[in-house]
């Protein structure tokens, strides 16, 4: 394992860096910040790249209703910086509860009474932005198989397949990522394939369960570039870093605006979220979008706080132009 992620990370040696954020207005606003400010100050200190979400709550509250004000501005902004967009589509995507369905629809009934309405929504979303300049990539779902965390439902693979079939039939030309779920050896082998894969990087974390103390995961850079090689081998296809804690974890579930600045530090600090950077780089995978940007910005202007915000303004302006980055190029 170790010398097949040796060899990827070397494989991958002279091929540019390109650092991505997710972000997400409803969390800057939970956040008591707001929401396009919080974009507009990612933007100049040089974000380039962003996952952005379609959630299904939001754009159409009531049936055949639909209000895509907040995306718009997204990519409104998106565009005036030649920054780029990767959108995830479909039920589930990322924050909590992770599912996002409107109070018009039950997902624990039959899938055959909600899917169809999905599927509509979903074709809305997609045909509104696929052909936006922003647009980089798609993301179907977000670690749909994940049944561990969130209020999620259903984890219907034929439904997953359903949605990739409409998702490549509207839009032909950009790729489509499909993230796993967690850190367990394999590779995804059943459809749908999608075009590359995203895997989530989670490095410090409290434990609700058993020891009920912050752990912090043991797995070292060349771990996530073995998983990469191994994809690589067996699929042809490449892996990005979807998703890098770099946020605070709290404590029992704790709101983080309910969480003392000290007790944030216990699982992100300043040093910490360099060393996030850095081991992102270490594992030769040459897109990361790190997890908490708008927490950063909620620590600088609400919490007077802007270590984090200088560490990622360092970082992000070293970072290269994701226009130039060879994964997005559809086959």
């Amino acid at each position: 394992m170790w010398g097949t992620g040796e060899y990827y990370i070397y494989s991958q040696r002279q091929l540019p860096m390109t650092y991505g954020v997710s972000f997400v207005p409803d969390y800057a606003a939970s956040l008591g910040l707001n929401p396009k400010q919080t974009m507009q100050a990612l933007l100049n200190i040089g974000v380039r790249q962003f996952r952005l979400t379609s959630y299904w709550s939001d754009i159409e509250p009531t049936p055949n209703q639909y209000d895509f004000s907040q995306l718009d501005w997204e990519f409104a902004l998106a565009n005036a910086y030649h920054a780029k967009i990767i959108l995830v589509v479909g039920l589930r995507q990322p924050r909590w509860p992770e599912c996002h369905p409107p109070d018009w629809i039950n997902t624990k009934d039959k899938i055959s009474n909600w899917e169809p309405q999905l599927l509509s929504f979903m074709r809305r979303v997609i045909d509104r932005y696929k052909n936006n300049p922003a647009l980089e990539a798609w993301q179907l779902e977000n670690e749909y198989f994940l049944k561990g965390f969130g209020q999620c439902n259903n984890f219907s693979r034929s439904r997953l397949i359903q949605e990739d079939k409409l998702l490549s039939s509207l839009d032909s030309k950009h790729t489509i990522i499909i993230s796993r779920s967690n850190n367990a050896i394999g590779i995804p082998i059943n459809k749908p394939e999608g075009d590359i894969y995203g895997i989530s990087i989670y490095k410090r974390v409290w434990d609700a369960n058993v020891t009920h103390r912050y752990l912090e995961y043991p797995y070292p850079a060349w771990y996530y570039a073995f998983l990469a090689e191994l994809q690589e081998i067996y699929q042809g296809r490449n892996m990005i870093i979807a998703e890098l804690q770099a946020e605070a974890w709290p404590a029992d579930g704790q709101p983080i605006t309910k969480t003392s600045l000290a007790e944030q530090n216990q699982s992100l600090d300043a040093t910490r979220l360099r060393h996030r950077f850095a081991f992102a780089r270490s594992t030769g995978m040459k897109d990361a979008l790190l997890w908490g940007a708008e927490y950063w910005y909620y620590r600088k202007q609400i919490l007077h706080d802007p270590s984090l915000w200088n560490v990622a303004k360092q970082e992000f302006a070293k970072k290269s132009s994701p226009n130039n980055n060879y994964l997005f190029k559809h086959p």
